[in-house]
């Protein structure tokens, strides 16, 4: 028997895809199977519901190694290691170093230190690095932009004090002056001249990238993948343009530059957009045909620098789709994004505490959001392989579409005059922004789900003392009416607007009471309750479900003693021309009366008075901020 091998699945003739097609035409009876089965995305393009090998023929993207330009499979060739990262705002040096030595025994190996420009000198230096090894932790750090220089004079002056290898640190300076346009709406200095200072005051640090692509901006603006990718790619470049035509040599530029993405929900289009990213990158460094002055293996046919190629990718994931109530959902959105991240090769990752949306974050916070990473790495052993998604005929056709999608949006830029310009004029604001507005309408009528605020609420959660963390300008007033020279980006979350309604609705301190006078078809009555009482959550009212009733006059009686604010009746298209007319006559007015459903007799219904329907085609926010208008008066 140990001789004798078996060929698994000998007995099956494997089948076409004109089989499978004829099986899905089959199985649709009739229906259209574009309409039905094949996904269009946000980005535009289609996506079909199977994907054979026949559809990897004519991609490149499987002749990619890791480790080789033009990086589509990654950086590295030995693993897939990335870095934990932590954020740390300075408030008090001393205090901040005690917090990083601690997290740094905690599995963090990236910290990202913010601080305060007027406090700057090497004594606030010395301080908030004592006893951290900085050959063994990457460092970086964010400050007001017009101190970028000074700091990292500073810090390169507190390295060599330390007689540190400065061929071991490792770490970043977030430089980016673009940034500042998108997010506060102000042009501050001249980015040429600043940049080539802080590339010159960095020299002595060689692995230190100065130079910041804050795409993660874009991400928490509610941009679609494919714009974050596009628009960020055309930021990367105006860099290289600039500082190349300013005489500094291309492979220094493209070494000094470091892309911040934000992450998604949408698991594969994330994987898919890192791989594409890097792919993208690698091409648009080489066509600056950039010097390489070492003996370096890593060299193109003519010469060229390909580690320069290499795109250095910073993640952290999203802000815009964090909520507020149900604030643990938040965990799983943010888990699946780390998961998108790792598996498309970052280099470092950030995973943002499932609590910040209405407070600072708190250590039980931090140390959750440390243990998702640790949990892929020491569990999951994400680290381990390279490129998993390699060869799936799913995600190398979504990477080939993502790159595409989002080439074509750097080109449109480029033809218009360049990143710089596309930001004086207002069309990336504009184009993120009207993003914005379309994801908050999909979220409106459901076609985007958020867990626990536009689907599924928790019926008896409260906010209490829970209130959104408005933003704040670096000049310590609101983000909101700092004077602005350029539009901005606007930063509303998915939720706000269904969390708007709800606080409403708790400040109101009348919670109205939705009762379900559910009658008829057993199947449809408890469908349409469960829909009906989820529908009417999401506002924060108290729903009461019912079994059942044998006539519409004891569901009303039934609801006058339970002392209900809406009476919704949930039945059966056919059964609603015989119920619904008497029980909003028993009624009387004495509730607010709702049919769940858009039945046939619709017309009819409205002719007898009856004004309220909820059903899958009604814009879920506009209808219960209409209820909230007569409710809460």
């Amino acid at each position: 028997m140990a001789d004798k091998k078996e060929k698994l699945f000998s007995d099956f003739s494997p089948a076409s895809t004109e089989q499978w097609m004829e099986k899905v035409t089959a199985d649709l009876k009739g229906a259209d199977f574009e309409k039905k089965l094949v996904w269009k995305t946000n980005e535009g393009f289609k996506v079909k519901p199977f994907y054979r090998m026949e559809d990897l023929e004519d991609l490149k993207t499987t002749d990619a190694l890791p480790g080789e330009f033009p990086y589509l499979r990654g950086t590295k060739k030995d693993n897939n290691a990335w870095l934990v990262r932590q954020e740390i705002r300075v408030e008090c040096p001393k205090e901040a170093n005690a917090k990083a030595l601690d997290i740094l025994n905690k599995g963090v190996d990236s910290l990202s230190f913010h601080v305060k420009a007027k406090e700057l000198n090497a004594e606030y230096i010395e301080t908030l690095l004592s006893d951290i090894q900085a050959e063994c932790v990457e460092l970086n750090f964010s400050t007001c932009q017009g101190h970028v220089v000074e700091l990292a004079n500073l810090l390169v002056a507190y390295f060599q004090k330390k007689d540190y290898d400065v061929k071991k640190l490792k770490g970043s300076i977030n430089y980016d002056f673009f940034n500042k346009m998108l997010t506060r709406g102000k042009e501050k200095g001249d980015m040429v001249q600043t940049a080539k200072s802080l590339i010159e005051a960095i020299q002595p640090l060689p692995f230190y990238r100065v130079l910041n692509v804050n795409a993660l901006s874009l991400n928490n603006a509610g941009a679609y993948i494919s714009q974050e990718l596009g628009y960020a790619l055309a930021w990367g470049n105006e860099y290289m343009g600039q500082l190349t035509d300013a005489g500094i040599p291309a492979a220094i530029v493209a070494k000094k530059i470091k892309f911040n993405f934000g992450i998604s929900s949408n698991y594969f289009l994330e994987i898919a957009k890192f791989r594409a990213a890097r792919l993208l990158w690698a091409n648009i460094v080489a066509s600056y045909n950039p010097e390489c002055v070492r003996d370096c293996e890593n060299k193109g046919p003519n010469g060229e620098c390909r580690c320069a190629a290499k795109m250095a990718v910073h993640a952290e994931t999203s802000t815009f789709n964090l909520t507020l109530f149900d604030a643990h959902v938040n965990l799983l959105r943010t888990q699946t994004e780390a998961m998108s991240a790792a598996l498309g090769g970052v280099d470092s990752m950030t995973v943002t505490p499932f609590d910040k949306t209405y407070e600072t974050p708190d250590e039980f916070s931090e140390r959750l959001a440390r243990n998702q990473q640790l949990l892929l790495k020491e569990e999951s052993h994400f680290d381990k392989v390279i490129d998993p998604a390699a060869g799936s005929y799913y995600i190398e056709n979504l990477t080939v579409a993502i790159a595409k999608q989002a080439w074509e949006l750097f080109l449109a830029v480029e033809e218009a005059g360049g990143f710089y310009a596309a930001l004086k004029a207002g069309t990336v604001q504009a184009a993120v922004n009207e993003s914005n507005k379309a994801r908050h309408k999909a979220v409106a009528q459901r076609r985007e789900v958020l867990l626990g605020t536009n689907q599924f609420p928790n019926f008896n959660e409260k906010a209490g003392n829970k209130q959104p963390v408005e933003g704040k300008c670096c000049c310590g007033g609101d983000s909101h009416t700092c004077e602005k020279e350029v539009d901005t980006l606007v930063f509303d979350r998915a939720a706000s607007q269904f969390e708007a309604l709800r606080l409403e609705t708790e400040a109101s301190g009348k919670r109205p009471k939705a009762f379900m006078l559910t009658i008829g078809n057993l199947a449809m009555r408890q469908a349409r309750a469960q829909y009906s009482c989820n529908f009417l959550a999401c506002a924060g009212y108290e729903v009461i479900d019912n079994l059942g009733f044998e006539t519409v006059e004891a569901g009303v009686e039934a609801a006058i003693a339970a002392k209900a604010d809406i009476v919704v009746i949930c039945s059966s298209d056919d059964e609603y021309a015989e119920y619904a007319i008497p029980a909003f006559k028993a009624l009387n007015g004495r509730a607010m009366f709702i049919v769940a459903g858009a039945p046939a007799c619709m017309d009819d219904l409205k002719a007898a008075g009856i004004e309220n329907f909820i059903h899958v085609r009604v814009n879920v926010l506009d209808t219960l901020k209409e209820f909230n208008a007569k409710l809460l008066k």
